[in-house]
């Protein structure tokens, strides 16, 4: 099983201290480091994942399931509606995040807030957050949000502002959880998923939306 970067301290320091512990003789420690080290490998682990190659595609940028699926406004983001995906992340779904477009990141901003429970509207307006702005190559704006809940620890980007990205490229992870959404314009896209879908990182297609050229 491959194991994102991210994950080798929490794969190999309890690995070593099973391995010190069976050394030294304390079996049951050492089975609970086996145990540790066994879920911390399933939780890090980086499944390979291949994105359509059409441009005109939206990807899912996170594994879980649909939860919000509406179109809203968001004037201080863009002035004409958006759609506005919600994918929840259970415990057991991988959680690196990828990149729902080809593109480049115009901007991040990180928001620190309070730790509500996930399937609440209240989470996505108080809880701790991080905001991509990605710039598709034909110039299609997409908001990507990270949103940590009750039991996330901790939001991790891998990408930086005025970075390249491929669709379906790792773009961060929430440690231990949670929710993430994603915002596109309405206008011209068709929506491929409903509320209740099983979607996959770079690999689910969530939408179509015509490329300028």
């Amino acid at each position: 099983m491959i194991v994102y970067r991210e994950g080798y301290p929490w794969v190999g320091i309890p690995a070593l201290f099973s391995a010190l512990s069976f050394l030294a003789g304390k079996k049951k420690l050492g089975l609970a480091g086996l145990f540790v080290t066994g879920f911390n490998t399933y939780f890090f682990r980086n499944p390979r994942r291949d994105a359509p190659i059409y441009k005109e595609f939206l990807v899912s940028p996170a594994d879980g399931k649909v939860v919000v699926c509406k179109i809203e406004k968001k004037e201080e983001w863009y002035p004409e509606p958006l759609y506005r995906i919600g994918i929840f992340m259970r415990f057991w779904d991988v959680h690196i995040n990828r990149s729902p477009v080809s593109g480049k990141v115009l901007r991040m901003s990180y928001f620190k807030g309070e730790r509500n429970p996930v399937f609440s509207e209240e989470a996505f307006q108080k809880n701790e957050k991080q905001v991509y702005l990605i710039e598709r190559e034909d110039g299609l704006p997409v908001w990507l949000v990270q949103i940590a809940g009750v039991i996330a620890r901790r939001i991790k980007s891998f990408v930086l502002p005025g970075d390249d990205l491929l669709a379906g490229e790792p773009i961060g992870i929430i440690k231990f959880g949670s929710r993430v959404e994603i915002f596109f314009p309405a206008s011209e896209a068709q929506l491929l998923v409903k509320t209740g879908h099983r979607v996959f990182a770079g690999e689910t297609v969530i939408a179509r939306i015509p490329f300028a050229i």
